[in-house]
């Protein structure tokens, strides 16, 4: 197992790279001008501070020379060290008026928070419905899982949105958009409560602050349901792919005949067996989460990443666009090597594949 893990770390230099490497061709398509927003906050309209501009950050450099200053940094003067994305510089952000990293810093515990909330009833619930489909093959369960799949997957996520929007907020009035009420940001930024880690409903249970955790999960209620009524439609598609395949295996058909109960067959030889495509899809899944639900997060008005990159792209701010994907890309980078690992403990013939 250790020659597996060691094995996957070995590959992410090289998957960093390609991520470094095509964001800043991206950055290529950008004049010069436009790329002075890396490391200056106000682009000068005057053609002689640009051009004064360009030379002193190199834009006028081969290359290689920009992309490693890009990657690692450079010293501009003698008193002056400009810091590249592995010290976290990804630019000034016309839109948060802030550096990149900071916006980001402030955005994720939001994003953070929807999605350790989503991932558990996305995951747990989806998998129910894969295999209880599966179990009864062709039964009414199936047949109406069937229908839950194709009408989940053919919804768009925010007429979906926009649906429950108008059902439990505008007429009952039960569930509003937002992350929280206005009191709530009133207490939160009074200084009594201590933001210890930045995930609103956490701090409130850590501060004794129930009435501060109701009101966060109110706000949450709509968007986990929102981004899992969408998400149980595949994770229902492919768990119960898998799990008709493996019941039809010889040792599930052994079992049987061995006299073992159902429910032993299906959770104890069958289900484990299936868990390995469903393991990347999961994998996957909470990359889209931690990465930023776009629609999901402008529908409801949820101030996280996916909702701060919609408006860096609506207004045109490529710096701070390519800094959310440069983030996404770590952020996948990094879920893919705990999927191997995860694999690995599932299926010990992965280790020695």
């Amino acid at each position: 197992m250790t020659a597996y893990i060691i094995r996957r770390l070995l590959l992410l230099p090289i998957l960093l790279f390609g991520v470094t490497a095509m964001i800043f061709g991206m950055l290529q398509f950008l004049s010069p001008v436009e790329r002075s927003a890396l490391y200056v906050r106000d682009i000068p309209k005057n053609e002689n501070v640009v051009e004064g501009i360009i030379r002193r950050y190199g834009f006028d450099q081969p290359m290689y020379v920009q992309y490693w200053r890009w990657l690692v940094g450079f010293q501009v003067a003698d008193d002056e060290f400009r810091p590249g994305i592995l010290q976290g510089n990804f630019g000034w952000s016309r839109v948060g008026t802030q550096p990149v990293i900071d916006l980001i810093k402030v955005r994720f515990p939001a994003t953070l928070e929807l999605a350790l909330w989503s991932v558990f009833p996305i995951i747990g619930i989806g998998l129910w419905l894969g295999v209880q489909a599966a179990v009864h093959h062709n039964g009414w369960f199936d047949q109406a899982a069937r229908v839950f799949s194709i009408v989940g997957t053919s919804f768009p996520t925010f007429v979906f949105g926009l649906l429950v929007l108008m059902i439990f907020y505008a007429n009952l009035q039960w569930f509003p958009p937002g992350r929280v009420s206005d009191w709530v940001n009133q207490e939160i930024f009074s200084g009594s409560f201590r933001q210890i880690t930045s995930l609103i409903t956490v701090d409130a249970l850590l501060n004794g602050r129930f009435d501060i955790f109701v009101d966060a999960i109110k706000h949450l209620v709509l968007p986990i349901l929102t981004l899992s009524y969408i998400n149980w439609a595949t994770f229902l598609r492919v768990t119960r792919s898998s799990m008709l395949e493996t019941l039809r295996q010889e040792y599930v058909t052994t079992a049987r005949a061995k006299g073992l109960r159902e429910s032993d067959v299906v959770n104890k030889h069958a289900r484990p067996n299936a868990l390995i495509p469903i393991t990347t899809l999961a994998g996957f899944q909470v990359v889209g989460l931690l990465g930023g639900v776009v629609i999901t997060e402008t529908v409801f008005t949820y101030p996280g990443i996916g909702s701060a990159a919609a408006a860096a792209a609506s207004q045109l701010d490529v710096v701070t666009t390519l800094g959310f994907a440069l983030f996404n890309g770590f952020v996948l980078i990094l879920a893919n090597l705990m999927v191997d690992v995860i694999y690995g403990f599932i299926d010990p013939r992965v280790r020695i594949s």
